[in-house]
């Protein structure tokens, strides 16, 4: 049996931008390295910013000119995928030996995507997973995911999955994953609230597999210098809560509140098998005889052609990045539990 180091990095994006939020993750690599990490876990829209508060200059109905601006300073700050940021992030996970999953803002043609990007020691990036559904107002500015994105890498940590903030409320996302063999089910957040240590047990519990998940961290708006409407200035923006939970639903390290910090616990994913012993969701304690999910994992482009080019437009919005990534496994036919 053998222990390995997992890690989750609770860090707010940087109101001076990507570039220098990318600069506060590089400075994590002595800590990382130090702590033995095979796998770090970081938050949500960490690359590219979590505009919590802001309505964009929309109304039902139409949109203010000051909106529009303020999409244009937001789309500035997002990345390309791969690009720079990704080469860097890449970079690290060589020097650190650790596999990293990084939220980010992605930019894709015109439209923005929060998408988790994952980086192999050897390998660089290996999968860019966009959120399905966006949540709330988060429509007006991110584009929808489809299941295309929806990979298990395997890791020297085990094999891992990636499901963005609410997806993580999803049912049917959750047993999706469940059934490609997740060991470690990775979980950035901006969600703060207790509820959400709860749901982390549950999927835990639920999948019998170790949940990482990483929050961001934002102090209150009177420290950042901005204005929110309707919140109070000298609360917290975002709190964190940055925890890892075991395959029964212990909690082994965090919640990690009130500031910046790497929280990390040791794993053993020998012990996923005792854990399902009684309790396999997409095994011995399925009924297909009675209940069936079919998962559509082709790509969605808006256009397509009659000779099966898409558009130069088209492939870059919805997947023409991924073709650029090395392999992942896809699914769990070749490994079944």
């Amino acid at each position: 049996m053998t222990r390995v180091a997992v890690g989750a990095l609770q860090l707010g994006a940087s109101p001076d931008g990507t570039a220098a939020t990318l600069g506060e993750i590089l400075a994590y690599e002595s800590r990382i390295h130090e702590a033995d990490l095979r796998l770090v876990v970081m938050p949500e829209a960490l690359l590219g910013g979590y505009p919590k508060g802001s309505i964009f200059g929309t109304r039902l109905g139409f949109r203010l000119a000051e909106g529009r601006e303020e999409f244009r300073r937001y789309f500035r700050e997002a990345i390309e995928v791969p690009g720079d940021e990704t080469s860097a992030l890449a970079t690290l996970a060589q020097r650190t030996k650790c596999t990293l999953v990084v939220g980010a803002i992605e930019r894709a043609s015109s439209s923005l995507y929060c998408t988790a990007l994952t980086f192999d020691p050897a390998l660089g990036l290996v999968a860019k997973r966009r959120k399905l559904m966006p949540t709330g107002i988060e429509r007006l500015i991110w584009a929808q995911g489809d299941g295309s994105t929806l990979a298990v890498v395997k890791t020297a940590a085990g094999r891992i999955a990636t499901a963005i903030c609410w997806e993580n409320n999803m049912p049917l996302l959750r047993t999706a994953m469940y059934a490609k063999g997740v060991d470690v089910w990775c979980a950035p957040t901006v969600d703060d609230r207790d509820m959400w240590q709860c749901s982390m047990r549950h999927i835990a519990y639920e999948g019998r597999c170790f949940v990482v998940s990483a929050c961001q961290f934002q102090p209150s708006p009177h420290t950042l210098g901005i204005k929110v409407e309707d919140w109070n200035s000298s609360r917290q923006l975002i709190r964190g809560g940055s925890v890892i939970v075991g395959p029964l639903g212990d909690v082994l390290a965090g919640p990690l509140y009130g500031e910046a910090g790497l929280v990390t616990a040791d794993i053993e994913i020998d012990d996923l098998v005792g854990a399902r012993y009684d309790f396999d969701v997409v095994g011995h304690y399925a009924r297909p005889d009675i209940f069936r999910l079919e998962v559509d994992e082709r790509p969605h482009p808006p256009v397509t052609f009659v000779n099966g080019k898409a558009s130069e437009g088209a492939g870059e919005r919805l997947g023409g990045a991924a073709a650029t990534l090395h392999p992942v496994q896809p699914s769990n036919e070749e490994d079944p539990r």
